[in-house]
């Protein structure tokens, strides 16, 4: 029985990465829990220059998740090669970079910077705001996902993993637009745009009005965009949405994920992942299971 999952010729010891946003650089969690235990860790978001995030409330919790309006803070891609990567590379874990931007020369010397690093994996993530046109994310613009995502892989041999928005009408269009472009893999789900409003001061609690939705109120919804986009399309998928414990694992591997990464749990119980780990062990020898990959794609 193995629990190994091997993603575009990346071996993880077992299918569970921190997402991207959740989980800071891993020095944030590892106190309290062991990073090597981790088949990954996706780092917080990085841009090509410091960021400093946006104003106002960043986090606020809803029904069964959380809504956040953090603006990709980060202490930019320079900083975290020289400071927090070096703490990473002596994890026996695989490190993900998660690569941000505001334009398409922010994402290409971005991830030139990476390239020239240790990490095995960037992950794209194109729900940035396109600031040089009316900001409307580059994962909902199929020309702008075509022409950020060709770019970029121009630019590095590193394993191309590309985080799509659900905020788009058919999310199988953009699974193949990523393939298309040159991914290697696809991750899915990123959060969903929601708004809240405080009725006491009549207006809307963030500045930005709108902000990301996560957590179990969307794991349906997730679950869903990932089967279509396994349907869609041959690359191996990251699946994420909402992931609180071992059974909503396994519901995304049955989708068709080849691994999953968890968030907003994290935020919840720091040990999240650690026991999904150790319940999917149970649950594979309690199903006589040698590996994931005979149920994945099962449904």
């Amino acid at each position: 029985m193995s629990l190994k999952v091997n993603i575009c010729g990346v071996e993880f010891k077992n299918p569970i990465i921190a997402a991207s946003g959740t989980f800071g650089f891993g020095k944030e969690f590892a106190d309290y829990i062991d990073l090597d235990k981790l088949g990954g860790i996706s780092s917080k978001g990085l841009t090509l220059h410091k960021n400093l995030g946006n104003k106002g409330i960043r986090i606020y919790e809803t029904a069964s998740g959380i809504m956040n309006s953090i603006g990709l803070q980060n202490p930019g891609i320079e900083y975290f090669i020289k400071e927090e990567l070096p703490f990473l590379e002596k994890k026996d874990t695989v490190t993900i970079a998660n690569l941000g931007g505001h334009s398409i020369d922010d994402y290409v010397k971005g991830s030139e910077l990476l390239d020239n690093t240790s990490l095995p994996i960037i992950e794209l993530n194109i729900s940035c705001p396109n600031v040089k046109e009316g900001g409307m994310a580059f994962g909902t613009d199929p020309m702008k996902a075509c022409e950020v995502i060709e770019k970029v892989r121009k630019t590095t041999k590193k394993v191309l993993m590309v985080k799509l928005s659900p905020n788009v009408g058919d999310i199988k269009e953009f699974v193949k637009i990523a393939e298309n472009s040159g991914a290697d893999c696809i991750s899915l789900v990123n959060t969903f745009n929601a708004m809240a409003i405080d009725v006491d001061n009549k207006k809307a609690v963030f500045e930005n009005k709108t902000a990301g939705l996560s957590g179990p109120c969307i794991k349906p919804i997730a679950l869903r965009m990932v089967y279509e986009a396994s349907k869609a399309t041959s690359l191996p998928i990251i699946g994420m949405g909402g992931i609180s414990n071992y059974k909503d694992c396994l519901e995304f591997i049955m989708a068709g994920a080849s691994a999953v990464q968890v968030g907003t749990s994290n935020f919840v119980d720091f040990n999240t992942m650690t026991n999904i780990i150790e319940d999917l062990e149970t649950y594979m020898k309690k199903e006589k299971l040698n590996s994931l990959e005979e149920i994945r794609n099962i449904i």
